[in-house]
Formats: C-alpha cells, sequence, structure tokens
C-alpha cells in the first residue's frame, strides 16, 4: 500500500504530494478541463442516472388527467415484457440492420480499394465528389431523396422508364421496396466511411504487397490475406459505429413519413416507438425504460465484438 501511495503521489495524483510548480500545473489543468467535466455531469451522467430512477416511477406530462409521483417498482418493466409493439419494432430494427449493415461495411471498402488504385485518373476527384454528400445537411439530403424516389416525378423513375421499364418500384410505399429505398438513401452519405477505409489502406505497408506479388499472389488473394487483415481495425470501429447508429435509427422515416411507421408499420423502428412515447404520449417513465432496454441491447452487441475481436482484428503494433 505505501508502494502504491508513492506511486500515485510520483504520478501527481494526490495534490499534496506534489512540488508546488506541479501543484500549480495540476490545478490549472483541472480548470481547463473543468467545463468539459461540468458539462459531462450536467448533460450526461446525472440525466442517465435520472432516466433509470424514472423507469421505477410513473411520470407522465399531461395537461389533465395527471397522476401524482409515485414509487411503481417493476411495473414499466412488466409492462414492457408484454408489449407485443416494442417487439415488433425491434424486429423491424433487426431486420433493417441485417440488410443495411453489410452494404454499409463492404461498400466503402470496396470505393476505398477502387480511389486508391495507382491507374485510376482523377482520383482525387471522385473522392472528393464521393465525401461532399456527407456533409449536406441531413434533413435537407432526406428531402431531396423524397423527391428522388418519388414514383411518378422522381428522376430515378422516370430514368428506368426511359430504359424500358415500365413497371417502376412503388420505393417509399411499397414494403417490398421501402427497406432498399432506406439503404439507397444511406448509401448516398457513405463518403466519411470510405474516407477513413481509404486512409487505413494508405497506411498498409507496400512491402506486403510486393511480397504478395513475388509470391505471385493476384489481386483477390492479396485483398483476402493481406489488405483486410491489415485495415481489420477500421473494419472493427465502422462495424462498431454501424451497429450502435442502425439500432438508433429512425430520423429518416420520421422525416419521410412523419413517423407513422407506414407502409405497414414497416418503418416503425424501435427508436421510432421510444420517441413517440416521449414526445407524443410523454410518458416519461415508460419511454426511459425502453431507452434502457435499447441501451442493454447495445450494451451486449458492443461487448461481444469487443470479446471477438482478438480472433479477426490484427493490431500491427501488438505483433512487434
Amino acid at each position: 500500500m505505501a508502494a502504491v501511495a508513492t506511486n500515485s503521489k510520483k504520478n501527481g495524483f494526490f495534490l499534496w504530494g506534489m512540488s508546488p510548480n506541479s501543484r500549480r500545473e495540476a490545478i490549472w489543468g483541472y480548470i481547463f478541463l473543468s467545463p468539459w467535466i461540468i458539462g459531462f455531469l450536467l448533460f450526461t451522467l446525472i440525466p442517465t442516472v435520472a432516466t433509470l430512477g424514472f423507469t421505477f416511477t410513473n411520470i407522465v406530462i399531461v395537461q389533465e388527467g395527471a397522476k401524482p409521483l409515485a414509487f411503481v417498482g417493476l411495473d414499466n418493466y412488466t409492462t414492457l415484457v408484454k408489449d407485443s409493439q416494442v417487439w415488433e419494432s425491434l424486429l423491424v430494427t433487426l431486420k433493417f440492420a441485417a440488410i443495411a449493415l453489410p452494404i454499409g461495411i463492404l461498400l466503402p471498402i470496396a470505393l476505398a480499394l477502387l480511389l486508391n488504385s495507382k491507374h485510376l485518373r482523377l482520383a482525387n476527384l471522385f473522392r472528393t465528389l464521393f465525401y461532399l454528400p456527407y456533409i449536406i445537411p441531413f434533413v435537407a439530403a432526406i428531402f431531396l431523396w423524397s423527391g428522388m424516389l418519388n414514383p411518378g416525378t422522381g428522376w430515378i423513375n422516370q430514368a428506368l422508364r426511359a430504359f424500358g421499364i415500365a413497371n417502376t418500384p412503388n420505393w417509399m410505399e411499397d414494403v417490398n421496396w421501402v427497406y432498399p429505398s432506406l439503404v439507397l438513401i444511406g448509401i448516398w452519405g457513405i463518403g466519411n466511411d470510405m474516407m477513413i477505409s481509404l486512409a487505413g489502406l494508405q497506411g498498409v505497408p507496400t512491402e506486403l504487397y510486393d511480397a504478395a506479388k513475388v509470391d505471385g499472389a493476384g489481386f483477390l488473394t492479396t485483398t483476402l490475406n493481406v489488405t483486410l487483415p491489415m485495415i481489420s481495425p477500421i473494419i472493427f470501429y465502422n462495424l462498431t459505429l454501424g451497429i450502435v447508429g442502425l439500432l438508433q435509427y429512425f430520423l429518416v422515416p420520421l422525416v419521410l413519413n412523419s413517423g407513422t411507421g407506414q407502409p405497414g408499420n414497416a418503418t416503425l423502428f424501435y427508436n421510432m416507438v421510444i420517441y413517440k412515447t416521449f414526445f407524443t404520449y410523454q410518458n416519461m417513465s415508460y419511454g426511459a425504460t425502453m431507452a434502457w432496454l435499447l441501451f442493454l441491447i447495445t450494451l451486449g452487441i458492443t461487448l461481444v465484438l469487443f470479446k471477438t475481436q482478438k480472433y479477426w482484428v490484427y493490431y500491427a503494433a501488438e505483433s512487434r
């Protein structure tokens, strides 16, 4: 214990174990960090703990007929387990994630491989063009896509008719086409993931490619055995953020159809139900309970990813 205390003082953990100059520097460091610390406490930690407390109460913000605040125990969790809409919306979210996630991971890598080629002319121009949609305000982009996907006047269907396809898709109003439509809207903004993948590709040592070429490896073999293992940390990063983002997905259908879940509740995502519970029905306690279920699901999937990364993610620094 004495050794731990001595090491803590040497590291400056205890201000009273430091020299006057070091103590003054540490105090100023905490002062400069204080805006972030205060913001984290006020806007993240305390609200998060408060929502956990809400799940054991009956807070409903209504003008008339409001019940007095009371402790209800596990009633909200019991209601959650029996609520069919919760599980149906969660299934909708998982179904869409199963479609959108592979495309959102593989397509940026494919584009990065293409734009990283030395034989591609105007590569810098194409990188800029692919990245530009990412910086357009998201809501504005959604309205733009709603016009392009219009079954009657949208230029996508008009282009299909020009190629002789008379039976064009009813994109956002057909249960069979709504998920491809949402994926298409998401693909338009993959420029950031593409640039991250491109940065990872440019960090792969060229001598590995030279060695593979000497061994007679082709493009596919080199990609599978050199490129993908070397950029696996980038894939892991994009995969984690992609899963978290898809579990929170709801802004696009909220803007397109005002959160009605049309067509046929196919776009009634879990986060949409949370949003409506909070801001339409103003049931804060039940909404907080649903939010905590989403947090636990996200945490569980993320922990599984981090637990399994040792089997497929390669970190060059660990092999030295």
